[in-house]
């Protein structure tokens, strides 16, 4: 059933861009299309993607509620959350590193020159790097009803911990929380399969949308930059991290790849690694067998901080537009360059977009022209799919390795069945 809805969903997202791309360039001007056809596929693929993070808030509090409480040892929350906050941020120091290099070797833009290609400049909403001690500062919500009200997930999660953290310090007292917690969380997961057997409908309404508004002589103009950004994360998705899994498990490459099939296309459809949660949970837990413990505790951290896609996609972009316009970025500048960027990848958001907010944050602190903001949003969705995904899988990932080194993954890792990693 699980690979039969894999299928679905890749029909659905070819099928939509075909459809789409069709319309753009086959019945451009036609009312009824663009009325009615794109208007439906608008409607649609809104309704699923509010649909799916309709979900996201409260399965983000009790998942990880549940993984703490479903902890052995209460010790073994420190060495856990340890670990997996210690990977996700290497994986992004890493990603930025790689990408810093791979942008000053080949240096995309150097040869285009944008310099006052764009009639209007790109209002920012955001002109401040976000500070790391205001950044833990607020990770405390004064108002927790605000807090789940915005979505702020450092919030929440810090809520999460300290509620799983209570309840294990009424030890056997805190034996009814823990069964409503349990409870809760089995319901979750029931909502999250309803939901994901729509997802071939969403993905195939959202491809719609994307092929009905590329604009060709915009990508053809960055085509060397994309594919650039594309390549990179491409190559951090499919063989970066099934081989550091592969190094780390014994879990083969092929396997890992096979396994993150689902989360990958999804991913790609909904650019938003918020919205993935669900997926990334179920492919954890019933495909690859993770604890629901270190899963439940380590998804919604890294849907917040794991962030090595954005770190790719805002380095790469930088050092475009900086080429494009004729401030090239010095060598000297790199350290700051790279730092800079690690801070607004972790505050960029899983949500769809928040890839553009912060390359329009680091032109503005660099001082490069907020014109090229224009560009690298004209073709945003396009990296910002690709980039999902490899922030998606790099949770996977980093779970991966964190639950086995827990012995924390297997058969036996969960109450419930699980398919183990060694099925072909």
């Amino acid at each position: 059933m699980k690979k039969s809805l894999s299928g679905k969903i890749f029909a659905g997202l070819f099928a939509g861009l075909i459809i789409g791309t069709a319309i753009q360039y086959l019945f451009n001007g036609v009312t009824f299309m663009d009325t009615y056809v794109l208007g439906l596929a608008e409607g649609a693929g809104g309704m699923f993607v509010s649909l799916i993070k309709l979900l996201v808030v409260p399965l983000v509090y009790v998942s990880i509620v549940c993984g703490i409480v479903e902890l052995k040892d209460i010790t073994a929350f420190g060495r856990l959350g340890g670990k997996t906050f210690g990977l996700y941020i290497i994986n992004t120091i890493i990603a930025i590193a790689a990408a810093l290099t791979v942008g000053m070797i080949f240096q995309p833009g150097a040869d285009a020159n944008l310099a006052g290609t764009i009639s209007e400049a790109v209002e920012l909403t955001t002109t401040e790097t976000p500070d790391i001690f205001s950044l833990i500062v607020n990770i405390v919500p004064s108002n927790p009803v605000q807090a789940f009200a915005s979505g702020d997930m450092l919030q929440i999660i810090f809520m999460a911990i300290l509620t799983g953290l209570a309840i294990q310090a009424l030890d056997t007292r805190g034996g009814p929380a823990i069964k409503t917690f349990k409870m809760a969380n089995e319901i979750m997961m029931k909502l999250v399969g309803l939901v994901m057997s729509l997802a071939p409908f969403g993905v195939f309404a959202l491809m719609i949308q994307l092929g009905a508004t590329l604009d060709a002589n915009t990508l053809m103009s960055v085509a060397g930059y994309v594919a650039l950004v594309v390549a990179m994360l491409v190559f951090w998705i499919f063989i970066f991290y099934p081989m550091i899994v592969g190094l780390t498990t014994g879990i083969k490459p092929s396997e890992f790849l096979r396994h993150t099939r689902e989360q990958i296309l999804f991913s790609l459809s909904t650019a938003s690694s918020n919205a993935t949660i669900p997926v990334t949970m179920r492919t954890l837990t019933d495909k690859i067998g993770v604890s629901k413990s270190v899963a439940g505790f380590g998804v919604p951290l890294g849907a917040t901080m794991n962030m090595s896609g954005v770190s790719i996609y805002i380095a790469l972009a930088t050092i475009f537009v900086a080429n494009a316009f004729g401030q090239p970025i010095n060598s000297a500048d790199l350290f700051t360059l790279g730092l800079t960027i690690l801070l607004l990848s972790i505050g960029a958001g899983g949500v769809p977009g928040g890839g553009v907010v912060m390359v329009g944050v680091l032109l503005h602190q660099l001082g490069l022209p907020p014109e090229g903001l224009a560009i690298v949003a004209a073709v945003d969705r396009i990296n910002d799919m690709f980039c999902t995904s490899s922030n998606v899988v790099g949770d996977t990932a980093v779970n991966t390795i964190v639950a086995k080194s827990e012995n924390e993954i297997g058969v036996d890792a969960n109450d419930v069945e699980v398919i183990p990693v060694t099925v072909s």
